[in-house]
């Protein structure tokens, strides 16, 4: 498939999430960034958009439109949002108080907030929460938002508390960047309280320069390599600069730091976090 036809997929993807068309002049394609990848010898696909100039630039707009993967943490944007939309989380200060089961993750061990369970990507926290809201209700939701539904309707056939993290359902960077870009605007079908307590917690850096929100995604595909996320924005000067970061490499690979490091890598090339975007 040449670049052409893969813009031209790539716009009638997108186009679910933006309500805009989208045509080859205001999509880069940018494999100047390949060497961050090659850095920690994995694959992945970079996309952003510049929400003030309608302008998307790409690294590897084939993954980036039509290779979907398990959602993994990042589907704590999600189950917050219905959480709280249906009264099952009241705020971000709720405390769902530990199970008792002691875990690899000792930040973990203990009874968290809906803020400190978000930003700790806490699973048992977000289990608990989702089997509250209850298999009915949460598959309303996904429907009501289109979540991971590129491919068809995205339906829930395993266990409720861990359908996110089993490969049952997959979704496509470019489908997470419309999310982060519609939760920005208030424009997802959710009280707008809600909207911004999600928004909230998603806040990792704020400074005179700029604000940093994102979520943090890691699991396993079923040949068990790891699958990578982090999906969010950048905010200089009240404009906000929409990404997705999606990386695949060996089972052990350090997830933790390495796509952290790919993302900021990627910004400050573009010239992120001096506060002059």
């Amino acid at each position: 498939m040449n670049l052409k036809s893969q813009l031209k997929i790539f716009c009638l993807s997108f186009i679910v999430f933006l309500f805009n068309s989208c045509t080859n002049n205001n999509v880069t394609s940018d494999d100047s960034l390949k060497k961050y990848f090659d850095q920690y010898h994995v694959t992945g696909t970079f996309g952003m958009y510049d929400n003030g100039h309608a302008q998307f630039t790409i690294y590897d707009i084939h993954r980036f439109a039509d290779s979907a993967y398990l959602p993994a943490s990042t589907f704590k944007i999600v189950n917050s949002l219905i959480g709280l939309q249906t009264g099952v989380i009241s705020n971000e200060k709720m405390v769902i108080p530990w199970d008792g089961v002691v875990r690899a993750d000792t930040n973990w061990n203990k009874n968290l907030t809906m803020e400190q369970a978000f930003k700790l990507s806490a699973v048992p926290y977000y289990q608990e929460v989702a089997r509250r809201i209850g298999k009915d209700t949460m598959q309303h939701w996904l429907d009501s938002i289109g979540y991971a539904a590129k491919n068809g309707r995205a339906v829930i056939h395993t266990d409720l508390d861990s359908f996110w993290l089993d490969n049952n359902f997959k979704i496509t960077a470019d489908e997470q960047l419309g999310l982060v870009e519609k939760l920005y605007f208030d424009q997802l079908p959710f009280q707008k309280r809600v909207q911004e307590v999600v928004k909230k917690v998603m806040l990792q850096e704020d400074n005179s320069n700029y604000k940093l929100s994102y979520k943090t995604g890691w699991g396993f595909k079923e040949d068990g390599s790891s699958i990578g996320w982090i999906v969010g924005w950048e905010e200089e000067n009240l404009h906000p600069y929409f990404f997705v970061l999606q990386i695949e490499g060996p089972q052990n690979m350090d997830m933790k730091n390495i796509r952290i490091d790919i993302l900021k890598n990627i910004l400050t090339q573009y010239g992120f976090f001096k506060g002059i975007k």
